[in-house]
């Protein structure tokens, strides 16, 4: 019974020349108690496959339609060159993809790191095992992969984020222009374990593997990637860091996703010799 109510209803676009689909779904938050519009990318479905997947978070006032229409326009072509399922929630527009200490309503750190991903499980041909999992974002949604990823660290094998709003503490009046305050409360009394520096210790850790990367041109977010990144470096955090031109638009973080995406494919191909 619980299953039946998990999703309100499912809308299909199979696209012929893969045969592939597009699938939008409500898959329903028991923590939130609602409903959250998520749109899921397959390849060709074989039957008796079992696919890899990649948890993928928009930027903040973004949504999963237009992830896939405009800030990753290849995403379905990857699908069926990499063989991935992509999962693309939405995150609410300002969600920042936290449990939120104030807003009952926006609980979506629980909802992808643990509701969405049992559901995905449940009613998909995947490999249920973090071996075969990723997460990566941009802005918002790269400084939510990391938060979703490193909690979720038994869940999730790979983490990546591009052009990340990776730390609160220099954001000045973005803080509040951002709507953090909104789910966070002000900055003042904010809680120290939603600052990404502070989850550099678990990292060490994790088991896991982490890709991140900004535009040259990017100045709200490069000091802070940059300031991460050597943070990492001192910690002896295992992971990827690329600088490219670009500032933060959609023509950057088209290009940073995609090449992502293959970095992804590279890291799941090695893990399995």
């Amino acid at each position: 019974m619980k299953k039946t109510a998990m999703t309100c209803f499912i809308f299909v676009i199979i696209l012929p020349a893969f045969g592939q689909q597009i699938i939008h779904e409500q898959v329903y938050s028991a923590k939130m108690q609602k409903k959250v519009p998520v749109v899921i990318i397959t390849p060709n479905i074989v039957k008796g496959k079992s696919y890899k997947t990649v948890y993928i978070l928009h930027g903040y006032s973004g949504n999963s339609e237009r992830t896939y229409q405009q800030d990753i326009p290849d995403l379905t072509t990857k699908s069926q060159l990499f063989q991935t399922i992509y999962i693309l929630p939405d995150g609410n527009f300002n969600s920042w993809y936290v449990d939120s200490p104030i807003d009952s309503g926006s609980q979506y750190q629980t909802f992808i790191g643990d509701e969405l991903v049992k559901y995905v499980d449940a009613h998909y041909p995947v490999v249920s095992n973090r071996a075969s999992r990723g997460i990566l974002g941009w802005s918002m949604g790269g400084y939510g992969a990391i938060n979703i990823g490193v909690t979720f660290s038994h869940v999730f094998s790979l983490v990546g984020s591009s052009c990340g709003a990776l730390d609160f503490a220099q954001f000045g009046e973005a803080y509040h222009q951002y709507q953090v305050d909104q789910v966070l409360g002000a900055y003042q009394q904010l809680d120290r374990s939603y600052l990404t520096s502070n989850k550099i210790g678990k990292m060490k850790n994790a088991d896991q593997f982490y890709i991140l990367d900004c535009g040259i041109e990017d100045k709200q977010m490069i000091g802070m990637n940059r300031y991460f990144h050597n943070q990492l470096i001192d910690a002896n955090v295992d992971h990827i860091y690329q600088e490219s031109k670009g500032a933060h638009d959609t023509s950057y973080w088209s290009r940073s996703l995609s090449n992502q995406l293959a970095l992804f494919e590279n890291y799941f191909y090695y893990e399995k010799f």
